[in-house]
């Protein structure tokens, strides 16, 4: 077998030399990195096995059939394959990712953002500048419900990342309303999850976190008749995608209500355009889409995808694969 490793210059931190050593012996791993045009050049036309990461290349199948006409795997140790998956699983390509392990840290941060937007931290995160300001904050701290009984929203609750954070809620003992229209009753009370409208959750949530797939549906559904319904203190959380929202809408209800607050880690544009009112806005917390693997965390996934290529070597099912039917509702 020949396989080779495609993807952006986060490669050697996803796959590092113990992996690619593996690889190496058990993939027949030729370790030196392919650029995109190198892929589409037919520089692996004889590759089997590809072991990518972020930066991986949509061909289209006519594409497909000239670069990489003996591909037969695809191994992919980062999140969404939504951007490539559909013509190589048209060409029978076996599609493995690593989105559930890029789950992990994602919802690690959302459980910590949730935690502390319940107690006020994103309003008061500057600190106040003298004592008259500072005793008016701690006033308006009382206004805050804590975590104890606090209701919080999670869209897409049913998902990988939305699945993760209400168990993690769970020990908190905060009320969680969930939003997603694939959520089974039974799924959702082994969640401990109670099923909600999109306004019943704006309206009676505490805290909103988004975690709703990326999907032609979704883009643009979260605009000003949900985020005018915002309590005063609300926070909107945002790791899943920027798309869904309608900017200026949100931009609108934090301008219209000072107390409510948006922690945005994806924008659309991302970042979002110089002139954009999130950028100046004293209620909007802007972080660089860090919320997913990074550091040492990116290692967890080029690990993933090596028990994934020991599956399918071996004829095993594994959970990281990906069929068409699992585009329709994953991130």
């Amino acid at each position: 077998m020949k396989s080779r490793l495609a993807g952006c210059s986060a490669l050697a931190r996803v796959y590092p030399p113990d992996l690619v050593a593996a690889l190496r012996d058990e993939a027949g791993l030729d370790p030196a990195p392919l650029s995109e045009p190198d892929l589409r050049a037919g520089a692996a036309a004889d590759c089997e096995a590809l072991f990518a990461t972020w930066g991986m290349p949509a061909l289209s199948e006519a594409e497909l059939a000239v670069a990489l006409p003996n591909l037969r795997a695809v191994f992919y140790a980062a999140g969404s394959v939504q951007a490539f998956a559909r013509p190589l699983l048209a060409r029978g390509v076996a599609v493995f990712s690593a989105w559930g392990e890029n789950a992990v840290p994602v919802a690690e941060v959302a459980v910590s953002q949730i935690l502390l937007a319940d107690k006020g931290f994103f309003r008061f995160r500057f600190g106040p500048k003298d004592p008259a300001a500072g005793e008016a904050e701690r006033r308006a701290a009382l206004a805050y419900p804590g975590n104890l009984g606090c209701r919080v929203g999670l869209l897409g609750a049913g998902g990988r990342i939305g699945s993760l954070v209400a168990r993690a809620l769970r020990a908190h003992r905060v009320e969680v309303l969930g939003y997603d229209p694939f959520l089974s009753e039974a799924r959702a009370a082994e969640l401990g999850v109670r099923k909600a409208g999109l306004e019943e959750i704006f309206s009676t949530c505490q805290t909103v976190s988004n975690h709703l797939a990326d999907l032609p549906a979704t883009r643009g559904l979260l605009g000003y008749a949900l985020f005018s319904r915002m309590l005063p203190t609300a926070t909107f959380l945002n790791t899943g995608r920027g798309a869904q929202v309608v900017e200026a809408d949100l931009a609108r209800a934090l301008s219209e209500e000072p107390g409510r607050t948006a922690v945005l880690d994806v924008t659309f544009p991302e970042p979002p355009a110089a002139d954009s009112p999130l950028r100046t806005l004293p209620n909007v917390l802007l972080t660089p889409h860090f919320a997913g693997s990074s550091g040492n965390e990116v290692r967890r996934m080029g690990e993933a995808m090596l028990a994934a290529f020991r599956d399918w070597r071996g004829g095993r099912p594994s959970p990281t694969r990906v069929d068409a039917a699992m585009l329709a509702t994953m991130a």
